[in-house]
């Protein structure tokens, strides 16, 4: 159930490619976080809110070529450090090849930056949305699997946050 802002400088795209693009970028996150990007319910709850910055500006100066950046944001559990490597690498080749060599192929125009909320931050609904009950619904309504696949992916992602060295968190 990601959550994504993305950020495109006006008129970078024809409308066609960036509703593909945003297609692509939703369909990476949902892959990532372990559902079908062909599931009706997933799909209903990934949401993409496109940004478009007037104008991006490096060093001080304006930018010569578009720059870009996306955070996808999941529910705590959702991404260890492949995944979220995954979902950089290929957020990143989508955007170079939406671009379709109108600027030269260089991955340092695109910043990524995967980020977990924390069990209990997630809101919709009006209140908080804990991980079992996200789960629980695109996991078709089975709490006690949902509760037990939220437990299991919480866990993993607090040891893996703990173990990692800083530099790698």
């Amino acid at each position: 159930m990601p959550m994504l802002d993305v950020y495109i400088p006006e008129g970078t795209f024809t409308a066609e490619r960036e509703a593909a693009l945003m297609n692509q970028i939703t369909e990476i996150l949902i892959r990532h976080e372990g559902f079908d990007p062909a599931d009706p319910v997933t799909r209903s709850v990934s949401w993409v809110f496109l940004h478009r910055p007037a104008a991006v500006y490096v060093g001080g100066a304006r930018a010569d070529m578009p720059r870009y950046k996306v955070v996808p944001s999941v529910p705590e559990g959702q991404l260890d450090t492949a995944k979220r490597a995954g979902v950089i690498a290929e957020v990143t080749e989508a955007i170079l090849d939406a671009e379709g060599g109108g600027w030269p192929r260089d991955p340092g125009r695109i910043w990524v930056f995967p980020t977990e909320i924390p069990e209990g931050h997630w809101g919709g609904f009006g209140e908080v949305r804990p991980l079992s009950r996200i789960l629980g619904r695109l996991t078709g309504d089975d709490a006690e699997r949902a509760a037990r696949l939220a437990a299991e992916r919480i866990a993993a992602s607090r040891v893996e946050r703990t173990t990692l060295p800083h530099s790698a968190r």
